[in-house]
């Protein structure tokens, strides 16, 4: 049996996701286009590349196995991408979807994707941002054609003598320009991580640039970076753009109009947090259009009426969320088809551009063998409650094993699964109206007794039933944690960390930022002892 190998693997919707070769590495290509298929829900024609260090981790067409490592990353290229020729094959391959046609998407999904339910959602350059996800490498652009012959010949005097480049301000501000081009294709607030790592790839593309008074060697170049950023920003608010007007002094309280107070930025790597609206569309033709989608959801056999106007109103919505804030009831009223299983899924993915329902469930069945290890190990009265829920799932189907899963998680965590789950038996509807007018977030699960299957299952949000008749508690939780994205709430206080693996681990969004707590179980995860 060889060594277990994982592979990132991203996919040509710009999504990513985790393959695992418990048996390691196949011994040919064809062997691993098979288990990239199978793992990854794929059908049709389509090529590997790998990501090469030596060429700046820009990928290439993969022509042996010896050219993929473990932990190394793989891209998918569809070949039945609608190309003319080599040279536009190369500049199309890696665009965003949103960015192409929607008959262009939709075939796409159609030949490549699994039969989900959150897989084959309508995207347009006229509905959503182009934007895609912060990379896990940032991508140096080319500078203009005089900087780049100036730094070729600096880097050559770097690797022959070791003379480092004091670049005057004409080259400084063309680096920090292109630098700064490239960072607002991801996002206009970053962290300081993040202008660290751009600053780090700086250096590493051009040493000549590295600075020696610097302990990183880049904390100069970081620090002009977020003041270039910073002044970005002001232009970006004259401009009316949407994700920093939303932060500008007219729209705070007038009590509170400081520029710390209370901003508004994309905190759990949403990539459309508060997207413009579409060239052709005003907020009085979105307006409109909400009306009519109002109607639309209450005729019969209209669901793709609904998907495309949900989608097109997109813009409206988050502006909506983002700015004002509502209340879930008044959300309720306004956008009711966002509370239907479908349009979680599909709101979900226009937000992080991940598909919601098939990565968690399919993240949470890679994990369940190591967290029911570590649920084995664990010591104390949490070692016992966890062994009782090993116990369960001796007699629990696909589903049910799941929940016991997710509920072990919690208690693993130091919280309490019921705070999640909420479990009412032989209760009357009125008895359960009013016993849910106390639950901030969760889910409930009603039933007949203890031992029948659960009569429904409600996910409540401010004392609300916000989606209700849900199959089981996994899907449950799957679409509370969409929810939390689509009308931007927070993560109730005691349960904390179990969202922040679901969020960080499973769905890996802005995985490279964990407590304490959820990086030692991460790398109990991925690090058998």
């Amino acid at each position: 049996m060889g060594t277990p190998v994982i592979l990132k693997i991203i996919m040509p919707d710009g999504s990513s996701q985790r393959l695992t070769l418990s048996y390691g590495l196949p011994a040919s290509i064809d062997g691993l286009m098979v288990e990239v298929k199978k793992q990854c829900g794929l059908k049709g024609d389509f090529k590997l590349q790998f990501m090469d260090s030596l060429f700046g981790n820009e990928f290439l067409n993969l022509t042996s196995m010896s050219e993929v490592e473990d932990k190394g990353t793989l891209r998918i290229i569809d070949m039945l991408w609608p190309t003319t020729s080599q040279h536009e094959e190369r500049s199309t391959v890696g665009l965003d979807p949103q960015l192409l046609s929607p008959s262009s998407v939709h075939s796409e999904s159609s030949s490549l994707s699994g039969v989900t339910v959150d897989t084959d959602i309508l995207s347009s350059s006229e509905s959503t941002s182009s934007r895609s996800s912060w990379p896990a490498v940032f991508h140096v652009p080319k500078f203009s054609y005089d900087a780049e012959i100036k730094l070729q010949r600096a880097n050559l005097a770097y690797l022959t003598d070791g003379t480092v480049l004091l670049p005057d301000p004409k080259l400084k501000s063309t680096i920090l320009e292109g630098l700064l081009q490239e960072i607002v294709q991801y996002k206009v607030y970053t962290t300081d991580k993040e202008m660290e790592q751009v600053a780090q790839s700086l250096i590493h593309k051009h040493p000549c640039l590295t600075e020696e008074a610097s302990p990183n060697g880049c904390g100069g170049w970081k620090n002009s970076l977020k003041y270039k950023l910073s002044n970005y920003r002001t232009n970006l608010r004259k401009l009316g753009c949407p994700e920093v007007t939303v932060n500008s002094l007219q729209n705070k309280p007038a009590d509170r109009r400081n520029a710390a107070f209370g901003v508004k930025k994309a905190k759990r790597a949403e990539v459309n947090f508060c997207p413009v609206y579409p060239s052709t569309e005003t907020e009085d033709s979105m307006e409109a259009m909400r009306m009519a989608l109002l109607l639309d959801v209450k005729k019969r056999n209209n669901r793709e009426n609904v998907k495309v106007k949900m989608e097109r109103t997109f813009a409206h919505r988050r502006h909506e969320v983002v700015r004002d804030a509502p209340s879930v009831e008044t959300l309720m009223a306004r956008w009711p088809a966002l509370f239907e299983v479908c349009e979680i899924n599909a709101e979900f993915k226009r937000i992080t551009t991940v598909p919601l329902q098939s990565k968690f469930l399919s993240q949470l069945d890679l994990h369940s063998d190591n967290l029911i290890r570590l649920f084995q190990k664990r010591g104390g009265q949490l070692g016992e409650r966890l062994r009782a829920i090993v116990a369960e799932l001796a007699d629990c189907d696909v589903d049910g094993g799941r929940e016991c899963i997710i509920k072990g998680l919690c208690i693993y965590m130091g919280e309490d699964p019921e705070n999640l789950i909420h479990e009412y038996v032989g209760m009357d509807e009125v008895a359960v109206d009013e016993a849910v007018e106390g639950i901030t977030v969760g889910i409930c699960v009603l039933k007949e007794d203890r031992a029948s299957q659960p009569s429904d299952i409600v996910i409540v949000i401010e004392g609300n039933k916000v989606v209700e008749w849900l199959d089981n508690v996994p899907l449950a939780v799957a679409m509370l944690f969409g929810l939390m994205y689509a009308i931007n709430l927070s993560y109730p206080s005691e349960l904390r960390y179990t969202f922040e693996i679901i969020q960080k681990v499973f769905m890996e969004l802005d995985a490279g930022r964990l407590s304490k707590k959820a990086l030692s179980l991460k790398h109990r995860l991925l690090h058998r002892n």
